[in-house]
């Protein structure tokens, strides 16, 4: 459901503030070093070795291309380039290289057997941790331990949706971009802060010095979400602990957050996936929030 906003030779554009046009460039083949260099960034650890990753999509594209800080250099096929002229003058407005490949070029850059025609190289984009504390946030999503991409991936969306101020990824969580999630992040990774601290519990430390409170997702617990929102605990700047997919949160960060707190199922479902809950309790701590007002001083 859409959510309403609050071989052909390789041919390059970079023409920032001006109409694009093309520049003739040495055809790109599966074996050139900068498409080698771009189908690594499958591999996590040459994505963190160059702090690069690849965007595959023109969704993707386009937001990567809208945050006018990430993208190194996009590649698309000439159908592509044909049928996305906005991404290729948001490209050239921003001053980064448009190549035209041909399309096993681009399935190697972009690492999928049928890619959407178009892929962008970017720049990671996580901030240390303490940074998003000390911007003040009001609502946070802390993923711990959570190893499936495409739950990460949702999961930064929904969050993004709900109008949370980032996404702190804690323990041995999966890698933001890995490509499964970023595909499911469907353009948010670029949207809103993300924050990476392996260890839990200094995460959930360097949460409590920015003055929020932290309530973990938790099926034992004995308050649920309904019960949280009539007790005026979603009010309060709330930063959201969900445990990994299986075994969920550990008993260390059961104990150091402020409350425990449930989703309700009133039909027979056992649970509900980790992305769902997660929307479920993002969104009903934005609406309180939302409904209380600013906070005193603020």
């Amino acid at each position: 459901m859409p959510c309403r906003a609050t071989s052909t030779p390789a041919r390059t554009v970079r023409l920032p503030d001006r109409p694009p046009r093309v520049r003739a460039a040495e055809p790109l083949t599966v074996r050139s070093g900068r498409v080698r260099q771009a189908g690594r960034l499958a591999q996590r650890s040459w994505r963190h070795r160059s702090r690069r990753f690849v965007a595959e999509g023109p969704g993707a594209v386009r937001e990567a291309l809208a945050s006018r800080t990430s993208v190194v250099e996009v590649f698309a096929t000439a159908a592509a380039t044909a049928r996305h002229r906005d991404l290729v003058e948001l490209a050239a407005t921003g001053g980064v290289t448009w190549t035209q490949v041909a399309a096993d070029v681009l399935g190697a850059v972009a690492g999928t057997v049928t890619p959407q025609g178009v892929a962008a190289v970017c720049s990671f984009l996580d901030q240390p941790l303490a940074d998003v504390v000390g911007r003040g946030p009001r609502l946070l999503a802390v993923a711990v331990h959570v190893r499936d991409p495409g739950n990460a991936g949702t999961l930064l969306r929904c969050a993004d949706a709900a109008g949370a101020d980032a996404v702190v990824l804690a323990g041995h969580s999966v890698d933001p971009y890995n490509p499964k999630a970023v595909r499911a992040s469907a353009g948010s990774l670029f949207h809103l802060p993300v924050a990476i601290e392996p260890d839990p519990l200094a995460a959930a430390a360097s949460i409590r010095t920015g003055g929020l409170q932290l309530l973990a997702a938790d099926p034992a617990a004995g308050t649920d979400l309904d019960a949280a929102g009539e007790r005026g605990l979603l009010t309060r700047p709330t930063a959201w602990l969900f445990g990994n997919e299986a075994h969920g949160l550990g008993a260390d960060l059961l104990a150091v957050a402020d409350e425990t707190v449930s989703v309700p199922c009133y039909g027979r479902a056992e649970s509900l996936n980790l992305a769902v809950a997660a929307a479920l309790c993002l969104y009903a701590s934005a609406r309180a929030q939302r409904l209380a007002g600013p906070p005193a001083g603020g």
